[in-house]
């Protein structure tokens, strides 16, 4: 029998990778304490700042939030509701449900009533979803979290997608994405502040510290993330860390650490225009969101 690292009580989490053992008290502590050492170590932002949790209803994003307002930050929630079914309905359910438990706002935004649902946009887009999705989530975040007065967006992604990220990138050899893939992308032309203050904390770790909080999370994947190849590889690097603890935590810091200093002494900053209808930054005169706008409407314009 296992004890507590900490105390004398009977462990019940042990983390192979880090050679722990903890009570449900110490590692709450131990993850919360995690989350505050990531905030740190990469500057990520102070108890000045406003920031705003871009929240799915899952374990991670939620974790993250419960972390940061426990350690005392200004912190709130933002939803986009993507209008699929049920899953919606009920992740922004828990989200509201979760918002109301820690006492937080919860900033909520209706894809149908902005643009249409990710269904509806299916019909007459043939990308794959997740990509209209990413589009979609990008702009928004960026927009809304300008007008309502934050400076900081925090998202819930964790060391399991940074590390199937950084597998991906570097199999294709994704120069430009993997000169992007840190825990901090500075606020510059337009865009503010985005953090990754989970990108140490593994997918396994967040989900026993939303069980041992009592945090109630939506369970199922999305819909449309079926099939989707980033679960190809973190289903291969979670085998990997199965034989090899701590594997996938040596792969994402030692790139950080040795890889991405030598990328970033290569980097040419781009100086991006505005959007010549919203505003927001863009490369091009239009911005990838107002021109799946129009699109959109362009195509329902023809079916009616």
């Amino acid at each position: 029998m296992r004890k507590c690292y900490k105390c004398d009580k009977k462990a019940q989490v042990y983390l192979p990778q880090h050679r722990l053992a903890f009570c449900k008290d110490h590692y709450l502590e131990w993850f919360d304490n995690r989350v505050e050492k990531t905030i740190k170590e990469f500057k990520m932002f102070d108890k000045n700042s406003k920031i705003l949790v871009a929240v799915s209803g899952g374990k991670d994003s939620l974790s993250l939030w419960n972390a940061l307002a426990k350690l005392g930050y200004n912190v709130d929630g933002f939803y986009i509701n993507l209008g699929i079914g049920d899953y919606s309905q009920k992740s922004k359910e828990l989200a509201l449900k979760f918002a109301k438990k820690i006492g937080k706002t919860l900033n909520i935004v209706e894809l149908k009533d902005e643009i249409a649902t990710i269904p509806e946009m299916k019909t007459y887009d043939n990308r794959p979803a997740c990509s209209i999705c990413g589009t979609i989530k990008r702009y928004f975040m960026n927009k809304k979290a300008k007008e309502l007065g934050y400076n900081i967006i925090a998202t819930g992604h964790n060391l399991d997608d940074e590390a199937a990220v950084l597998f991906s990138n570097t199999l294709n050899w994704s120069i430009e994405y993997l000169k992007r893939q840190y825990p901090v992308l500075k606020e510059e032309n337009g865009f503010i502040r985005k953090v990754k203050p989970l990108c140490k904390i593994s997918e396994k770790e967040s989900a026993i510290y939303a069980i041992l909080s009592g945090i109630e999370y939506i369970e199922e994947e999305c819909p449309y993330s079926v099939g989707a190849t980033s679960i190809d590889y973190k289903l291969f690097l979670s085998q990997l860390e199965e034989k090899s603890p701590g594997t996938k935590l040596r792969f994402y810091s030692e790139f950080l650490r040795k890889m991405y200093p030598i990328l970033q002494s290569y980097e040419e900053k781009v100086e991006l225009g505005r959007c010549e209808i919203c505003g927001e930054p863009s490369m091009n005169r239009i911005c990838s969101y107002c021109s799946l706008k129009m699109k959109l409407q362009a195509k329902k314009e023809k079916t009616v």
